[in-house]
Formats: C-alpha cells, sequence, structure tokens
C-alpha cells in the first residue's frame, strides 16, 4: 500500500484487522524482514510494516543531513493518522527501537505497547558515533556493498550462518537495495540519537523486551538493563539468534508475540 505520508510517498505491507500492530524495522532493511510476521500471525490482529523513509519503496525526500529517530517517528505518527488508527502496538528491531522510544517521548497517546527487540536504549559511545560517521563516507565513496561487508557477518548467528543459510541471504539482499545516501543519512542519525535510558522508568504500557542470545550488536545485559527499568517489563530471550531474531527463529519469535499480545488483549 502507498500514501502521501508527512510529505513523502510512503509504502507498507498491512494485512488482518483489529488492534493495531505497527512493526518498525531495523537498518539498513526494509519491511521485507517482518514476512514471517506478517504471513504466519492471527489475523485478528492489523499487522502494519511501513518502509521507513528512504527505505524499501519509500522516498528518502528532500532532507539534506542526518535522518533523525524523530523525524522518523514523526512520519509513523503521521502513518497512524492516515491510516486512523489511533494507538498501536509498536514492534521495534535495533534502530526500529530507538524510532520506538522517539514515539514514546514525542507521540506517548499513540503508543498501546512495547515490543523492543535486539535494541538498546542508551546512546553510542564516542567511538561507536565514530564508527557511524566512518561508515557514512565510505558508504558515499564507495556505495552499499560497503555496509554489507562491515555489518552482515555481525548480524546473525553461528547456527542462523551454518543451518539457515537463506536468511543470510535475503539479509544480504536487502541490504544492498538500500540507497547509499539512505545508509549515510541514517547512519548520521543514529549517532546523533539521544539517550532514551531516562525515559524507562516513564514507560507506562505493557512491554515485551526480545533479545537474541546471541547477538553481537545490542548486548543481553542491555536487554536486561531495559527490562529492569522499565515498569513491569518482560524479557524473553530467544537461543541461537544473533542480531535479527525475527528473522532467524520466526517461530520461537511470534510465539512470545503472541503470547504478549493474547496478554494485553483487555489492557
Amino acid at each position: 500500500m502507498e500514501a502521501t505520508v508527512n510529505g513523502v510517498r510512503m509504502h507498507w505491507r498491512e494485512v488482518g484487522h483489529g488492534q493495531a500492530v505497527l512493526f518498525v524495522h531495523g537498518f539498513p532493511f526494509h519491511s521485507g524482514m517482518w514476512e514471517e510476521q506478517l504471513a504466519r500471525l492471527p489475523r485478528r490482529w492489523r499487522l502494519i510494516a511501513p518502509d521507513l523513509r528512504g527505505f524499501g519503496k519509500t522516498e528518502l525526500g528532500g532532507k539534506a543531513g542526518p535522518l533523525g529517530m524523530d523525524l522518523l517517528a514523526d512520519d509513523l505518527a503521521r502513518l497512524l493518522d492516515s491510516l486512523a488508527i489511533d494507538r498501536a502496538v509498536v514492534v521495534g528491531l535495533s534502530m526500529g527501537g530507538y524510532i520506538a522510544f522517539q514515539l514514546w517521548a514525542w507521540h506517548p497517546q499513540r503508543v498501546r505497547a512495547l515490543v523492543l527487540c535486539n535494541t538498546r536504549a542508551g546512546p553510542d559511545t564516542e567511538a561507536g558515533r565514530r564508527g557511524r560517521q566512518e561508515l557514512a563516507e565510505r558508504v558515499r565513496e564507495q556505495g552499499t556493498k560497503a555496509v554489507v561487508e562491515t555489518l552482515l557477518p555481525k548480524l546473525t548467528s553461528e547456527r542462523t550462518q551454518r543451518e539457515r543459510p537463506e536468511v543470510v541471504e535475503r539479509v544480504r539482499e536487502m541490504m544492498e537495495s538500500t540507497p547509499p545516501e539512505t545508509i549515510a543519512a541514517a547512519s548520521l542519525g543514529m549517532a546523533e540519537r539521544p539517550d532514551s535510558t531516562e525515559l524507562l522508568p516513564t514507560i507506562e504500557v505493557p512491554t515485551l523486551v526480545v533479545a537474541g542470545g546471541e547477538d553481537a550488536v545490542a548486548s543481553l545485559a542491555e536487554a536486561e538493563l531495559m527490562a529492569k527499568e522499565i515498569p513491569d517489563a518482560r524479557l524473553v530471550v530467544i537461543e541461537g539468534t544473533g542480531h535479527l531474531t525475527p528473522m532467524e527463529d520466526p517461530v520461537a519469535f511470534n510465539r512470545a508475540l503472541v503470547h504478549f499480545l493474547e496478554a494485553i488483549e483487555g489492557h
């Protein structure tokens, strides 16, 4: 589906009816990373997976410079407006989690519940920020393959690489389809994102934290911190997965998500 949202032509995938569940993809992917969720979750929920600004089939627009998490959160709020959705369960993976925090900070009335997957609340270290800036420069000079070769080995677990090579190939395809200018802008935007740690105690909606047991990007300690600081949050660790848990073990991830969604239906 497509519509003009917040000044850009936005594309999203949608199935089902009922309570809205908004899936926010990670970097540098697109809504296709949620295929196993949209295909297999019960249709009694309205499942919506947008391509974020500049990713997939959604326009980047005329914005120059860093692609901030606040702008991406605003885009999602405007998408909910266009779909006449007051509140949604927001499922954010990695960069999608950073955007989910910004949605809570700027538009808390739109968030019915949160699923924070393979992400963290804290900002980048100084070294991390430099790394993102260098990645932006390299991808502008060398193209998308620069980010593929840097990031791909870190994103999935050894088990996934060994037993599900088709998932690794799908990850590669999504990364290679993302324009260099989008990768550079989003990398700089993540480097500038605010520290969301102080937001954690303010999150007053049901929250599920999902961590990959072998995630080399967002550590288990960071997931445990979020689950501890968010009131009544629940932590689920899915062993044998890396940074892309919903793609690496969709059966276990979907089971945890369904259990959570069923538990909050009367909330």
